[in-house]
């Protein structure tokens, strides 16, 4: 296997064991940076600062969050738009939006009016795209939309 010192300098080729002996020698491990290359290649260095190099050099991803808001079926002009100012404060963070509205009692006999209600709020957006479509559980409609 090809070893390469601490400072970056190839020493050259050595055995397995040999190349252990020398990072013992110094206090440090022996690491493989390149398995699939012929011979392998190792490194002397000390294995907590290789892990943190390594976390630092892989990109975050930044975790897409799915926030939830409940309509209800008679809500007034003011909360729809509270509550559309808050989709778009969800949105400029970067996270999806479920939006559920539940129909209680005799309610649940008018759900045309239930999807109107939806789509009044939707139409109060600036722009959005429908990760889920509209879909009904029980008495329960639920749409999830993103940022377009």
């Amino acid at each position: 296997m090809v070893v390469i010192n601490e400072q970056g300098d190839n020493l050259g080729t050595f055995p397995t064991r040999q190349a252990i002996d020398m990072a013992k020698e110094k206090d440090l491990d022996l690491i493989e940076v390149a398995p699939l290359a012929k011979p392998p290649v190792c490194k002397i260095m000390d294995y907590g600062r290789f892990q943190y190099q390594q976390s630092r050099s892989q990109p975050k991803a930044k975790k897409v969050e799915t926030k939830g808001l409940r309509l209800s079926f008679k809500i007034g002009q003011h909360d729809m738009e509270v509550r559309q100012k808050q989709t778009e404060k969800f949105f400029s963070q970067g996270h999806k939006v479920k939006i559920e509205l539940r129909l209680k009692g005799r309610e649940k006999a008018f759900k045309d009016r239930a999807r109107e209600v939806m789509e009044q709020f939707l139409e109060g957006l600036s722009s959005y795209k429908i990760e889920a479509p509209l879909k009904q559980q029980g008495g329960t409609l639920t749409i999830i939309i993103s940022k377009k």
